[in-house]
């Protein structure tokens, strides 16, 4: 069986409609295209229907950044994050003593999967996470007590993927979905 024609692919879904207008709007903010420009070009690409026409919406356009890594460290005390904080796509947090809180349930979210690695010594672990965000856990490695996670009973689909992966010591992991 022959390929199909570029015209001929699939429907474009609306996860990549999606990132085709946040590609777009990170272009506009980092000044590579003008607002014109984006109007025209958001139009085209909430009409579009086919890859290839998607993908002349998005010509010229800077090569998408695959996502950053940051790393949050702390001997003891706290690693704290809440509120409206943007998300890295790979989060690495390493401790030897501190407790550490996140909390995503208000946080900007702009990956469909986001990594996040724990080394913790000892010390609590919590996370917080959307209403709409799947978990999990199976690369976590805990050495004294298991991690606490209820999944929440109504999920809503859509949601980002939260991969929590590493090592915790002698502390508990605590996962929680917001209340909201």
């Amino acid at each position: 069986m022959s390929p199909l024609p570029d015209d001929r692919r699939p429907l474009i879904s609306e996860d990549d409609r999606d990132a085709a207008v946040r590609r777009l709007q990170d272009a506009y903010a980092e000044g590579h295209i003008a607002h014109d420009d984006l109007d025209g070009r958001l139009h085209q690409v909430l009409t579009v229907r086919t890859h290839s026409e998607l993908k002349s919406a998005l010509a010229s356009l800077p090569e998408e950044n695959a996502g950053t890594t940051s790393t949050i460290a702390a001997a003891g005390g706290r690693i704290r994050r809440r509120g409206a904080w943007r998300v890295p796509r790979t989060l690495k947090v390493e401790s030897a003593f501190a407790r550490v809180h996140l909390d995503l349930s208000r946080a900007v979210i702009e990956h469909a999967v986001v990594d996040i690695e724990l080394q913790l010594g000892t010390g609590r672990a919590r996370i917080t996470l959307p209403r709409d965000a799947t978990v999990d856990v199976e690369g976590l490695r805990t050495e004294w007590k298991d991690t606490l996670y209820k999944p929440h009973p109504h999920p809503r689909p859509g949601g980002p993927k939260i991969r929590i992966t590493g090592t915790m010591g002698y502390g508990r992991l605590k996962i929680r979905h917001a209340r909201q």
